[in-house]
C-alpha cells in the first residue's frame, strides 16, 4: 500500500493542480503530501480577511535575514495547508507581461516563452467576457475583476489616467501596459483557491490519496535515482516508494527539501552535516522576489467598507523609456498598509510600488539539518542599485497620482514617507528601510541550460533520475506580475509532461 506511481510533495497551488490532473488517469496511483492542515480556516473564504491569514497557522511564519546596511527584517508569508499560497494570498490573478518571459528563453528554457505558456494559462482559467484568443474558457478557476470597485480605488485609477498613464482593458492578460482593474480569484463573494478549484472536487477518486499534517524529511535516493520519500505525521515516520516524485513545496520548501536530501552546493551541505549525493550549486541560489514600498495617505473621510481583496486595481509601467517591457507595478489599496518602522494612520489608503524585474539575486540556505526548521532566507532586496533606481521612479509616480485632482476629495495628507522626503537619496533611504515582500519568491531551482540550472526543460532534476520540480522555484527569472497565475500554468504543463512520459 506504500507504493505509488507518482508522489507529489506539497499541496499548495502547484500540488493541487498536479494531484487533480494526474489522478484523471485512473491507472495512476497518486499520493499528495501536505505539511499543513486539510481543513480550511473560516477567514480563507472571506476576501477582505486575508491580511489576518498571514499571522496565523496557515502561514509558515518565516522571516528574511537582515537586509542591507539598515538591517531590515521582513516577514515572508508562505502558505501552509491545502491550496498553499492561493489559500492565504490577496487573490490577484494576473500573468506577467509577455516580455518578462523572454528572459526564461534567454536562460535556456527554450520552449517556455509567454506564447509557449499561453495554452496552459488558458487551461487553468474561466475568464468570462475576455478575448478567447488570449484568455481561457471553462477552466477550473473563474477569474475576473471585482464587481464593485471601492470608490477610493476608482478615484486612484482616475488619478493615474489624469497624470498621463494609459487605461488598459485587460491588464491580467499579459499583453498590455497601463492601469486597470485586475482579475481576482473571487467567485460569488468568496475566495477560490487551488484546493477549491482543483482538489476538493476530486478527493473521492479511488486512485488519489491525500495526507495532511505530514512533514517530508527527505527524498530517498539510491544509486542516482529517487525511489520515494520519508515523511512523518506526528511521531510516526513513514516511507513510501514512487515511480516518480514531483517536488512542489515552493521556492523555499523545495530548495530546502533537496538540500536536506543531499542535493545542493556541496560546501554548504557539508557545513551543516549532510552527506552530498549530488553537487548542484544552483540549488537555493537565484532567489528573486518582488520588493514593495508603500506611499500611505490619511483619508479625509472614511473609506467605504472593503468588499473584495483590498487591492482591486494595478498598473504596469516602465521606470525608463528604453526598457523593453514594464518593470514596475503600482497597486491601489483601500487600507493604510503598515510600513517597517512607520506607524500608519487609523484611516486611509495606500499606493504600493513594487519592482517587477529585480536585478538582485538572493539565496535560500539551511540553518541546520533538521527537517521542519526554518531555512535562512536572504532575498538581497535592493542589492543591485538598479532596483533602487526603479523603485524611486515608482514612488515619484505614486505621489503624482496621490496628488491628482481625482483623489482630492479623499486625500487628507501623505503620511508615509511624508512630503519632507522628496530628494533622490531620501527616497532611496526610505525604500531600504521600508522594504517588504510582495510575497512572490521564485527561482531557487531554476530551469535552463546554464551552469547553475537545476532542472531541465521538462522539469527533471539534473543528475538524479525520478524527480521533477514543478512550482515557482523553477522560474529562471521572475515575471512582471503576481506569480500565482504563472504557477498554475507551470503545474498544468508539468502534469502534461508527466502524463506524456
Amino acid at each position: 500500500m506504500n507504493n505509488y506511481d507518482v508522489v507529489v510533495v506539497g499541496g499548495g497551488t502547484a500540488g493541487s493542480v498536479l494531484a487533480a490532473r494526474l489522478s484523471e488517469r485512473a491507472d495512476l496511483r497518486v499520493l499528495l503530501i501536505e505539511a499543513g492542515s486539510g481543513a480550511p480556516l473560516p477567514a480563507m473564504g472571506t476576501p477582505p480577511a486575508w491580511p489576518t491569514l498571514v499571522r496565523g497557522p496557515a502561514n509558515w511564519g518565516e522571516l528574511t535575514v537582515p537586509q542591507g546596511a539598515v538591517g531590515a527584517v521582513t516577514p515572508l508569508p508562505r502558505g501552509r495547508g491545502l491550496g498553499g499560497g492561493s489559500s492565504i494570498n490577496a487573490m490577484l490573478f494576473t500573468r506577467g507581461h509577455w516580455d518578462s518571459y523572454q528572459r526564461w528563453v534567454e536562460a535556456g528554457a527554450k520552449d517556455w516563452s509567454y506564447y509557449d505558456l499561453l495554452p496552459y494559462f488558458k487551461r487553468s482559467e474561466n475568464a468570462v467576457g475576455k478575448d478567447p484568443v488570449l484568455r481561457g474558457r471553462g477552466g477550473p478557476l473563474t477569474v475576473g475583476p471585482a464587481d464593485r470597485i471601492n470608490p477610493v480605488l476608482a478615484a486612484a485609477l482616475a488619478g493615474a489616467i489624469e497624470v498621463g498613464q494609459r487605461r488598459a482593458t485587460d491588464i491580467s492578460g499579459g499583453i498590455e501596459e497601463g492601469f486597470a482593474p485586475v482579475d481576482l480569484n473571487i467567485v460569488d463573494g468568496r475566495r477560490q483557491s487551488a484546493a477549491d478549484a482543483y482538489l476538493t472536487p476530486v478527493l473521492d477518486r479511488g486512485n488519489l490519496e491525500v495526507v495532511t499534517d505530514a512533514l517530508v524529511h527527505r527524498l530517498r535516493i539510491v544509486d542516482g535515482r529517487c525511489t520515494g520519500v520519508d515523511y512523518s505525521v506526528g511521531s510516526t515516520l513513514t516511507t513510501v516508494s514512487a515511480g516518480e516524485v514531483v517536488v512542489s513545496a515552493g521556492a523555499f520548501g523545495s530548495a530546502q527539501l533537496l538540500m536536506l536530501s543531499g542535493v545542493g552546493p556541496q560546501e554548504h551541505l557539508r557545513q551543516v552535516g549532510i552527506d552530498v549525493l549530488s553537487d548542484l550549486p544552483g540549488v537555493g541560489a537565484n532567489l528573486q522576489d518582488h520588493p514593495i514600498a508603500n506611499v500611505v495617505y490619511r483619508s479625509a473621510r472614511p473609506v467605504p467598507t472593503p468588499e473584495n481583496n483590498h487591492g482591486e486595481i494595478i498598473g504596469l509601467v516602465r521606470s525608463a523609456r528604453e526598457l523593453t517591457g514594464p518593470d514596475l507595478q503600482l497597486i491601489f489599496v483601500d487600507l493604510p498598509r503598515p510600513v517597517n518602522g512607520h506607524p500608519g494612520p487609523d484611516q486611509g489608503y495606500t499606493i504600493g510600488v513594487s519592482v517587477m524585474q529585480p536585478h538582485s539575486r538572493g539565496t535560500v540556505r539551511l540553518a541546520n539539518a533538521t527537517p521542519g526548521s526554518a531555512p535562512l532566507i536572504d532575498p538581497n532586496y535592493y542589492g543591485d542599485d538598479r532596483d533602487l533606481d526603479a523603485v524611486v521612479e515608482g514612488l515619484r509616480l505614486a505621489r503624482r497620482i496621490g496628488r491628482s485632482a481625482a483623489l482630492e476629495q479623499w486625500r487628507a495628507a501623505e503620511v508615509i514617507p511624508g512630503p519632507a522626503s522628496d530628494d533622490e537619496e531620501e527616497l532611496r533611504d526610505y525604500a531600504r528601510r521600508a522594504v517588504a515582500s510582495y510575497c512572490h519568491p521564485v527561482g531557487t531551482l531554476a530551469m535552463g541550460d546554464g551552469e547553475h540550472a537545476v532542472v531541465d526543460n521538462e522539469l527533471r532534476l539534473r543528475g538524479i533520475a525520478g524527480v521533477r520540480v514543478a512550482d515557482g522555484s523553477i522560474m529562471p527569472s521572475i515575471p512582471s506580475g503576481n506569480t500565482n497565475a504563472t504557477v498554475y500554468a507551470i503545474a498544468e504543463r508539468a502534469a502534461e509532461l508527466i502524463l506524456e512520459g
